[in-house]
């Protein structure tokens, strides 16, 4: 049985990752959010420790560290996006590996000064990719890499999550503490499309906003017109009304079925953590790139056909 620690204890997925921990079979030691919101804790770890002040949180993980029958042995990290590096760091020299949420960090370097930190404890640094998890994304790779004559596809990907006014008033409406709407609930797709497609070869901006981003990915194996938006306005007409988000992907035409089979996907990344095959640094390098790009590029005019659909109603 491993002992756990949880940071950001309050915010949306931590729940997620406080039923894998205890569906793997460990246990939830300790916990810190600045928030008090959790009694969630209480139908899954009713004994844990709590904390509202990091500082006691670190000084309590440290007590513990003395004595190796109660130390942590793993932190998870599901704090506001700025403070996933501090937040690593802080669990590697408590001598634990960490499990974060992504995106793992905002920039390259970062994950190179992270690699350091991991070489100076000789502990581990494994992010949550559960895309890489789910039975039809990984249906899809091996059908690209089984193909008798491998070529590129053409893909569409269109992803609105609609989101209250208390979004832009919170720390995901801060660019400056989520990195903006394509790195905060984008990046597990771009994971996904480098999964499935391979290398990235081309990165263009076409549009971009608070709330909304649109762009092309070309990669060894797709070409892919992509749109993210937190504005409900921009779910389709079919959709308004009904249900708040809305989430497709097309391969050459034929639409990818994966709204299924997402509810226990942490808990099988956890275990894959634990049996020593999750996903670390390098696996999380690629699509920490890709967002990057998509941060710091200016948009320019879509061209060939590369622009997605919903682009042109937007332009006018």
């Amino acid at each position: 049985m491993k002992r756990f620690a949880l940071v950001g204890a309050a915010g949306y997925i931590a729940p997620r990752h406080m039923r894998a921990i205890k569906d793997t079979g460990n246990e939830l030691v300790s916990a810190y959010d600045i928030n008090d919101s959790v009694g969630i804790i209480d139908s899954l770890s009713p004994q844990s420790e709590f904390f509202t002040e990091f500082e006691r949180f670190y000084d309590h993980a440290w007590r513990l560290k003395r004595d190796p029958a109660q130390a942590l042995d793993i932190v998870s990290i599901c704090s506001p996006n700025h403070l996933h590096h501090p937040h690593i760091t802080a669990g590697l020299r408590l001598g634990c590996d960490v499990i974060c949420e992504k995106p793992l960090v905002p920039s390259a370097a970062m994950l190179d000064d992270l690699a350091l930190t991991e070489r100076e404890t000789g502990k581990r640094l494994w992010n949550i990719l559960q895309l890489r998890h789910h039975k039809a994304i990984i249906d899809l790779k091996q059908q690209v890499q089984g193909s008798a004559q491998p070529h590129k596809h053409d893909v569409e990907l269109t992803y609105i999550t609609s989101r209250g006014k208390w979004y832009m008033e919170s720390w995901k409406g801060d660019p400056r503490k989520s990195f903006g709407v394509a790195t905060n609930i984008g990046v597990h797709f771009y994971d996904m499309l480098h999964f499935i497609f391979g290398k990235l070869q081309r990165n263009v901006v076409h549009f971009a906003n608070e709330s909304k981003a649109a762009g092309y990915l070309e990669y060894e194996n797709a070409r892919v017109r992509w749109f993210l938006s937190i504005d409900a306005n921009d779910l389709p007409d079919s959709v308004k009304g009904k249900k708040p988000t809305y989430r497709s992907i097309t391969c050459d035409g034929a639409e990818i079925e994966f709204s299924e089979g997402f509810t226990d996907l942490h808990t099988v990344s956890y275990q894959a953590i634990l049996d020593g095959k999750g996903y670390g640094i390098e696996d999380a390098r690629h699509c920490v790139e890709t967002v990057e790009t998509i941060r710091t590029m200016a948009p320019v005019v879509a061209s060939n056909g590369e622009g997605h659909p919903i682009l042109a109603r937007l332009l006018g």
